[in-house]
């Protein structure tokens, strides 16, 4: 049995962040979860999806990966009306898919804790934007919680299942990626029996959002937050540490790069510090305390301004003459990494180093530090842009597209793997903001140009919202080309089935939905399914659907090949280049670019380890160049 399922407590284990979040919510008596995919939470629903099979019966619960994040939390907030104990997870752009529901859930109240988990991703290592989820909390009343490592935020997990039934209101619960992706000692608690159905108790008034109903839940709303700031000022989650004259103000991740760097500095017992982890309502009585206690206060967090605001606010409304530095003071001896030269920046991720430099600055602080290594006489080491793994069937789609509609055409992409072909020798993605964009772009880029459109979207992603803008093509007349690459998975967040996915191999129940009969459903009449691999007849296709007037569709199915390894065996055989063949045309490489493929000495070669049999490559090749190797 898995080591989080472990019924007994007292014993500390070694848990990623994400982990951690799933030990509080198991030790809350969880009956009920659901998700989409998305880094840096991801390891949330795939740990939760690969543990419910090997739970005890008194802790099973309910798991599934939704269509969407508004699915997600809608469906969440049916199982906890009805009076079941329930996580939501997504990341941080996923809350803006599941604001809908979010901003009149919040009136409405539950009858069993919610917790939604909303992941952010400073300096975006997976992501098309960094917002800052805290505004949620302030848009739309409802508690927050921040945590500044696994074992505290174990432990606010299952402290936000608590407080969300004593406010009966969901609670937000918000990580960053150095929270999710940390590992630390996590002390277990003993795991509960979990109340896995209830009785849902017909109450219209309560939970019918007819403007009637609203405008009495609205002024609930506001008495649930008078509530939440007293529970906040009370929480052992907002605390004072350190003494002294001078004072810094945290949260999050941040709390952890300010005790290092109070610690390298020696001034552990000279500064004070309030650590905030009950963000909103912010405890603004005892950040009053606080502010009046010291002289100067540095308000040390990633992100937007919103406590060093809030810190202002209660100094002018309480008459508080303290120094306030944080994000609007501005000192260009210190810099961020990647960030222009600021005191505290508003994009990208904090890290010691510049948390150190900072307080040492404001406070007059210096510190004595070994010599860094000189590195000057190093080269500097190659850029690694991002790939399309060797084999990958969407190089090979878009290849023929290229090939179809060469470099004028117009590409609308989506969020996925496929988001690679941006990269030469490709180039094949011109437009991207969100899930789904792709399709309903399109339709704006073909009435505004009298360029072909190609736009292109994922399996996963169609499923997430592609449907609604491939009606809205097909009912406008729109004309252009849609490409679903399906690649049997949600292969960029870690190859999570979704309802395209035939999951009869990894042994799940789930209903398959096929695309193909998806798409006609939604009246589209040219649709084409194409095995991308089999390059002249997928040329073929694409040109004739590219060629139709009106929406076409494209299907391009084929299996990741890091997902078929684990459910279908292959016996393709690596290839290799036949040096005596070769005339130096260098398509292969010119092309394609897989990263199986290589040149040395102006002779292009195949890496046999890396190379999975896909067979692009040879059939691109014009000497025929490129055979299987041959076994000896």
């Amino acid at each position: 049995m898995d080591k989080l399922l472990t019924q007994s407590g007292g014993a500390t284990h070694l848990l990623l962040g994400n982990e951690a979040i799933v030990r509080g919510a198991l030790e809350a008596g969880m009956a009920f979860a659901t998700c989409y995919p998305g880094t840096p939470s991801s390891e949330v629903p795939d740990t939760l999806y690969r543990l419910r099979k090997q739970n005890p019966d008194q802790v099973k619960y309910y798991f599934e990966y939704s269509t969407n994040e508004k699915v997600a939390l809608e469906c969440a907030a049916g199982a906890a009306v009805a009076g079941l104990r329930t996580l939501c997870t997504m990341k941080h752009v996923g809350l803006n898919v599941a604001a809908d529901p979010l901003m009149t859930l919040a009136y409405t109240g539950v009858n069993a804790g919610l917790v939604v988990l909303t992941a952010d991703d400073p300096s975006m290592f997976s992501s098309q934007n960094e917002q800052d989820n805290r505004y949620y909390a302030r848009l739309s009343g409802l508690p927050m919680l921040e945590a500044k490592g696994p074992a505290e935020l174990k432990e606010m997990t299952k402290y936000a299942f608590d407080l969300s039934e004593e406010l009966k209101s969901p609670v937000l619960l918000r990580t960053t990626t150095r929270v999710n992706h940390a590992r630390e000692g996590v002390t277990y608690a003993k795991l509960p029996k979990v109340k896995q159905t209830s009785v849902f108790k017909k109450s219209p008034m309560d939970f019918v959002t007819v403007p009637a109903v609203s405008r009495k839940k609205h002024l609930r709303l506001l008495e649930i937050y008078d509530k939440s700031q007293a529970i906040s000022e009370a929480s052992e989650y907002n605390k004072v540490t350190g003494r002294g004259s001078y004072g810094i103000i945290t949260t999050a991740v941040c709390k952890n790069y300010v005790r290092d760097a109070l610690k390298d500095l020696g001034a552990l017992n000279q500064i004070k510090v309030l650590n905030l982890g009950f963000t909103w309502p912010l405890p603004e009585k005892k950040m009053a305390r606080f502010l009046k206690s010291v002289e100067k206060v540095l308000v040390v967090e990633e992100l937007e301004p919103l406590l060093e605001d809030a810190v202002r606010s209660i100094c002018q409304k309480k008459g508080i003459a303290t120094e306030i530095a944080g994000k609007s003071a501005k000192f260009p001896e210190v810099t961020v990494d990647v960030a222009p030269p600021k005191f505290f920046s508003r994009a990208f991720e904090y890290n010691p180093r510049l948390v150190r430099q900072v307080v040492g600055k404001t406070f007059g602080l210096k510190a004595k530090f070994t010599t860094p290594l000189k590195l000057d006489d190093l080269p500097v080491l190659p850029g690694r842009p991002p790939n399309l793994c060797a084999g990958c069937p969407h190089r090979a789609t878009y290849y023929a597209v290229k090939e179809v509609v060469g470099k004028d055409g117009i590409h609308p992409t989506d969020i996925g793997c496929y988001t690679l072909g941006l990269l030469p020798p490709i180039q094949m993605a011109d437009f991207l903001v969100c899930m789904g964009s792709s399709v309903s772009s399109a339709g704006g880029f073909a009435r505004a140009t009298d360029k072909k459109v190609v736009s292109f979207i994922g399996d996963s992603t169609f499923f997430h919202s592609g449907m609604t803008g491939l009606v809205n093509a097909v009912h406008n007349n729109l004309n252009f080309t849609l490409v679903i690459l399906d690649n049997g998975t949600t292969a960029m967040t870690g190859h999570q089935p979704h309802p395209g996915v035939d999951t009869e191999a990894i042994g799940d129940a789930t209903t398959h939905i096929d695309i193909e009969q998806v798409v006609r459903g939604l009246g589209v009449e040219h649709v084409t399914t194409i095995k991308p691999l089999k390059t002249k007849a997928a040329i073929k296709a694409i040109e004739e659907a590219v060629n139709h007037e009106g929406v076409s569709v494209v299907i391009s199915k084929e299996l990741c090949p890091l997902f078929a390894k684990r459910v279908v065996p292959r016996t393709r055989k690596p290839f290799e280049v036949k040096v005596d063949k070769c005339k130096g045309h260098m398509d292969c490489i010119n092309k394609i670019a897989c990263p199986a493929m290589y040149v040395e000495k102006g002779q292009a070669k195949i890496n046999a380890g890396q190379c999975v049999g896909c067979a692009l490559c040879a059939q691109i090749c014009p000497e025929n160049a490129i055979l299987p190797v041959k076994e000896a």
